[in-house]
């Protein structure tokens, strides 16, 4: 069986696969650009990051089966940014709250053979009105750091969401259930 090589930095993606069993043998991030084209929507920006870093990384590992990911946080037609700051993690959790968003998962599986599989998940989550306290106690956790939209559902700010619609581990990183049928469809047995 050909080695599975996970295209991504992320910690939170390496427990994800680890919870259904599946263990890359190889991590190996593509380290690209990941900067919205001008225009770019959400779902078509979720969709040409994950190929990108699965093209940058297959061309490394030959015959490996290569899964990359990416996750974007839309407030309507807007991609908010990595949190990399707190002045950056208070804005997008001021535009979040009391209002819905979505979380666009963009997933690509390049296989041993060459062919490639896409898959795109979008799931609805709509965070409570937070007040200042609430934004400030959050910022000053810390959570928020490098996570797209500011946050992390599966820490403190799940105590802030109100409603989720679709897939929880697409707003983890990575739907599961998508990932597996996908694996599955090319042949990859863990």
């Amino acid at each position: 069986m050909a080695v599975l090589v996970l295209a991504s930095a992320s910690p939170r993606r390496l427990d994800l696969l680890r919870q259904i069993a599946i263990t890359p043998g190889l991590v190996d991030p593509a380290h690209i650009d990941e900067t919205p084209l001008k225009g770019e929507l959400p779902v078509p920006h979720a969709r040409r990051l994950a190929e990108a870093k699965a093209l940058a990384v297959a061309a490394r590992h030959p015959g490996a089966f290569v899964l990359a990911a990416d996750t974007v946080v839309a407030c309507g037609r807007r991609i908010l940014p990595k949190a990399e700051d707190e002045a950056t993690a208070r804005k997008c959790l001021d535009l979040l709250s009391g209002r819905r968003h979505r979380v666009v998962g963009g997933i690509c599986l390049i296989a041993p053979d060459g062919r490639v599989g896409r898959r795109t998940v979008t799931t609805s989550v709509t965070f409570k009105r937070l007040s200042h306290a609430e934004i400030a106690a959050y910022v000053a956790s810390g959570e928020w750091d490098g996570k797209a939209g500011g946050y992390a559902i599966q820490g403190l700010a799940a105590r802030h969401v109100r409603d989720i619609q679709g897939s929880y581990s697409n707003i983890v990183g990575l739907s599961l259930f998508e990932t597996a049928q996908l694996l599955d469809g090319f042949g990859y047995a863990p």
